[in-house]
């Protein structure tokens, strides 16, 4: 413990056995006593005293809170405000910037085990860049997120080791490298706090493996290599001996020695990589989020204090994550995780006064269900049948086990197509059925079968969501390109009907695409599970891919952007528009903010999936964008404490108490609330966005937590991003870039000549792909903005 720590200690000790005596004789008071002259009673209601606690004027203040807490600094309205140190009586402080009783700026937080963070602070949380000292010797410098080490960050160990490269969610993720005591490192691609992907290690002995991991050990192709210069190259797998194969060559030799043989099993058992263990990092018993300072409440004259959450205590510290802690203690509306939000729900994480009462202008109708159920009698009943009868022998298919997602160039074929037949009777491959025969075609089986496995889609669930008993639902109208689209049942994916210049597109782009994919967990792109063909008079092609807007929270808003302006708004009244209209460019009316990990990482993604589509020549593609605003949910059923900001419920988001909304299968379900909205309290949608333990459904894309900011256009359609207006919006956001399949061919280049001799050439969305590429990503950054 420090020299300062124990001088602030005892000189606060002394404070308080000051002040017993008369915080008895004055127990109904707030502070039960003055430190000096300029210490103030927050209970002393005279307007013409220049020291109260509801003076707008900024104060220095030394405060003794009822229960023991010690606070000196700057004061405003009741509230710690400006530079400040906080000391709790369990011996945790906080001296730093503070911001209307919570700890935002820079700071240091000190533990009385001696461990301390510096850095940024953001109400309450350990966020932005900071550096932990662990008490045991452990040391973390770099981006932090939520109390999570969230981004680029060095972290040195007591042991010794140190890792230095990229985190996420508080373990490594992404590439770096990991430096051993005892000499060896290694450098490469890890997921979720091992070793996983590409990478190199080289070992204290001077021996090297280059290839491919998983789990931590080697797995697939690589190559390991001697100090002396030999080699050894082949399949590798911890598994059954028969998925291993490989070969040893001698230093200076190009070819295989004869007769020489070398066991994977020599390096998986041998002490050189079983001593290459990582390690593990100190977790705090609390943390600064969870200590709550003594702040007004809303009633005059009366204090609360915020709700702080206790630890789990059954957090492992071998997850490597500093914040590990129970969501269990939620009261009502109030948050006390790094003080997020007050009982009256107007400060959060991501905003702070006013950014909810905006929803009072929004009309949201809830959104309604989309689809006709594809029933018999349907024109495309059959087609459905055979759709579903294909899919079901494609993936239920025997096949050889997927020991590597390693693909040969043959696999992507355009050749590798497999026919099946399917005569009503049945035949050796095929069950008997009341559809009429067809024939059915699997393009690159092998290629989407590894796909699927890359996506973590598990083949029983897959077949499950597009073959079960419940029938897909068709969308009312087709595409712009004339393509019809249907949804599985659970809205998990998305079937398209394609032409076969199309299919041609995806067929040669489908190497590069998935290298992309299986590169960049967080692409942004189209997920694709198979490509189909049913031939009954003539032939369907449709491809299967994931529905974007599979998500817990209601789409309340959408946009289909592309950066062009000619023709790219929606010809609707505004009465007409709802939670299933496709909104344009020109329709857009708010700014994207991300916090600003997610912004930098948004950024580089966006640039990357544009790069791949660019060298593919494709164009045409959108940034489709869902928008769910999070006061929409039906809180009639939640106690709140009275609001005194006037913020009221906003227009067209509550459905009356007491009613019910059909499920998509029409029963009644109670936790289902407009429309097929989540029913859930402000409490529970802030403890599903807040809690570290539950970021595994958000993703880049996908249930991001975020701000949108209002915009207004002052030049009409001539300005293609509007105006911001200060009126901000708490919002879940889902977004993905889709219809990359359009090639720049001659229709596109006539369409462009065409119409460049009428429009602006620069407004109209038939570009060359290096300039569709550029502009689309202009205007996506210009209107996804880093959050200040």
């Amino acid at each position: 413990m420090s020299k300062e720590y124990k001088g602030i200690v005892k000189a606060w000790e002394a404070t308080v056995r000051k002040s017993q005596g008369f915080t008895k004789k004055r127990s109904h008071t707030i502070f039960g006593t003055m430190m000096s002259a300029t210490v103030a009673h927050a209970d002393d209601e005279d307007p013409s005293s220049t020291t109260t606690a509801t003076t707008t004027t900024q104060q220095q203040k030394e405060v003794l809170l009822p229960n023991g807490d010690f606070y000196t600094g700057q004061w405003l309205e009741g509230l710690p405000h400006g530079s400040g140190k906080y000391l709790w009586t369990d011996g945790c402080m906080y001296c730093g910037e503070w911001q209307k009783g919570k700890t935002t700026g820079k700071g240091r937080f000190t533990w009385p085990s001696g461990a301390s963070y510096e850095g940024d602070f953001k109400v309450g949380y350990m966020d932005g860049i900071g550096t932990y000292t662990g008490s045991s010797g452990d040391t973390y410098k770099g981006c932090w997120v939520m109390n999570l080490k969230h981004g680029q960050g060095i972290q040195n160990y007591a042991t010794g080791d140190c890792y230095d490269g990229e985190w996420k969610k508080g373990l490594q993720d992404g590439h770096g490298k990991y430096q051993w005591k005892s000499g060896t490192n290694y450098v490469g691609e890890w997921n979720g706090g091992i070793m996983n992907g590409n990478g190199v290690m080289n070992f204290e002995d001077g021996n090297r493996y280059d290839g491919n991991w998983e789990d931590g050990f080697p797995k697939g192709n690589g190559t390991y290599r001697w100090a002396d210069g030999g080699y050894y190259v082949g399949v590798w797998s911890k598994g059954e001996a028969k998925e291993r194969s490989g070969t040893y060559y001698t230093a200076g030799s190009q070819e295989a020695e004869e007769g020489s043989e070398w066991d994977q099993q020599e390096l998986f058992l041998g002490e050189s990589l079983s001593a290459c263990k990582i390690s593990v990092t100190e977790v705090a018993s609390i943390y600064p989020s969870q200590k709550a300072c003594y702040v007004p409440g809303s009633d005059a004259g009366s204090f609360k204090q915020m709700k702080a959450h206790s630890y789990d205590g059954n957090s492992s510290a071998a997850d490597g994550r500093l914040s590990n802690y129970s969501m269990s203690s939620w009261e009502g509306s109030d948050s006390g995780v790094g003080g997020g939000f007050d009982g009256e729900g107007e400060e959060s994480y991501y905003g702070y006064t006013n950014v909810n009462e905006n929803l009072n202008k929004l009309r949201l109708q809830p959104a309604k269900k989309q689809g006709e159920t594809i029933s018999k009698g349907h024109k495309n009943y059959e087609l459905m049948l055979n759709l579903q009868l294909g899919i079901r022998h494609s993936v239920g298919r025997p096949g050889p086990p997927l020991t590597s997602l390693d693909l040969k160039s043959s696999a992507f074929d355009p050749r590798e197509k497999v026919w099946t037949k399917f005569p009503p009777e049945g035949s050796k491959y095929t069950v008997p059925h009341q559809s009429c025969e067809f024939r059915w075609k699997d393009y690159c089986p092998l290629v989407f079968r590894t796909l699927r496995k890359l996506f973590n889609v598990d083949p029983a669930d897959y077949m499950i969501s597009i073959c079960g008993d419940d029938a897909l639902r068709e969308l009312s109208s087709p595409g712009k390109s004339g393509s019809f689209f249907y949804l599985t049942n659970d809205d998990r994916y998305m079937i398209k009907t394609m032409k076969k210049a199309e299919v041609k597109v995806l067929i040669r782009m489908l190497p590069a695409y998935y290298n992309h994919v299986r590169q960049f967990e967080n692409t942004l792109v189209t997920k694709y599970f198979g490509l189909h063909c049913v031939k009954l008079t003539g032939p369907v092609r449709f491809i299967i891919m994931g529905n974007l807007f599979n998500t817990e929270y209601a789409i309340h808003r959408r946009f289909d952007l592309k950066g062009s302006s000619h023709g790219r708004i929606t010809c609707k009244p505004e009465s007409e528009i709802d939670a299933s209209t496709t909104l344009k460019d020109l329709d857009l009316n708010y700014l994207f903010r991300l916090q600003r990990v997610w912004y930098q990482e948004f950024c580089r993604q966006v640039d990357r999936d544009c790069e791949l589509l660019e060298q593919e020549r494709v164009m045409d593609y959108s940034l489709l964008v869902g928008i769910h605003f999070r006061e929409s949910f039906h809180r009639a059923d939640i106690p709140t404490p009275p609001r005194t900001s006037g913020a009221r419920t906003p227009t067209g988001l509550r459905t009356p108490t007491g009613t019910r909304t059909p499920t998509r299968n029409g029963d009644v379900d109670s936790d289902v609330v407009g429309g097929g909205a989540p029913r859930l309290s402000k409490a529970e949608i802030d403890k599903l966005v807040l809690d570290p333990s539950r970021w595994a459904s958000i993703k880049l894309g996908m249930n991001m937590p975020a701000r949108v900011e209002k915009t207004v256009r002052r030049d009409g359609e001539t300005q293609l991003v509007g105006e911001p207006t200060g009126e901000l919006y708490q919002v879940i956001l889902t977004f993905g870039i889709i219809d990359i399949l359009q090639d720049y061919d001659i229709s596109k280049k006539l369409e462009h000549a065409y119409k460049s001799m009428q429009y602006d050439p620069t407004s109209i969305s038939a570009v060359d792909p290096k300039q569709y590429s550029r502009r689309f990503r202009d205007f996506i950054f210009k209107v996804f903005v880093e959050e200040s």
